[in-house]
């Protein structure tokens, strides 16, 4: 599908993106079992996801369920930056790249992966990306990178804050096992692009993520600690 966005100085023809089979049999058979049923997991805020044009959604990253669940909550396609060893794996290789997932060389200043990812926002995707760059033992969005920000400058894609409650202590990066602990999903309100490539505005974008995600695990921890008193 193909839907035109006219700007005061731009015309864009996006094409609407259509999830995989495969996308979707990973959504509906695997991680919508494990999200609503096995983690108890309900989503708060759902109205707030836009349902067309480019997106990049931001949260906080504290285990791996993280990129599935955000997925399948989300309600249209999402692509995640996946390190580039992932897809070397056979059959999860084929699998992550057919559910959006692009490779990304951790460390670096991987400009192939930059390129995709705009390249996807200029399609009328939803990139996304944890702020943080790498997992937080406390589950929370604690050095927020400006990555994020920039892509949205570029692309013109607004942010879109979503919290992920309590999926660090579900299965943190030093488990090897999961606990199914109740999961609660929050999305924010999105947030526009910042005016400019300048440091100050990127760190203000940045810096509003931050807070709203960070606000939005307060508000869901302090709910599932007075439903759960002991």
């Amino acid at each position: 599908m193909k839907r035109i966005y006219c700007t005061p100085t731009t015309v864009l023809i996006l094409r609407i993106p259509q999830p995989t089979l495969i996308y979707q049999l990973i959504s509906s058979l695997l991680v919508f079992p494990v999200y609503r049923i096995l983690f108890r997991g309900h989503t708060i805020g759902q109205s707030n996801v836009p349902s067309e044009g480019p997106l990049v959604v931001v949260s906080n990253h504290g285990s791996d369920l993280d990129p599935p669940l955000i997925g399948h909550i989300l309600s249209r396609p999402i692509a995640f930056m996946a390190k580039v060893e992932l897809f070397t794996i056979p059959l999860l290789g084929s699998l992550i790249r057919a559910c959006g997932a692009y490779p990304v060389r951790r460390g670096s200043n991987d400009r192939e992966a930059i390129r995709i990812a705009k390249a996807r926002l200029t399609d009328g995707w939803a990139i996304g990306i944890f702020p943080d760059g790498t997992r937080q033992v406390n589950g929370r969005v604690d050095k927020a990178q400006l990555g994020a920000a920039l892509l949205s400058f570029y692309t013109g894609a607004p942010l879109l804050p979503v919290a992920i409650v309590n999926s660090h202590r579900a299965m943190s990066r030093h488990q090897n096992f999961p606990r199914f602990l109740p999961i609660q999903i929050y999305i924010g309100n999105p947030i526009a692009p910042p005016i400019s490539r300048h440091r100050k505005h990127l760190e203000a974008t940045t810096q509003a993520c931050k807070d709203q995600i960070n606000l939005l695990l307060d508000r869901g921890l302090s709910l599932v600690n007075s439903s759960n008193p002991n």
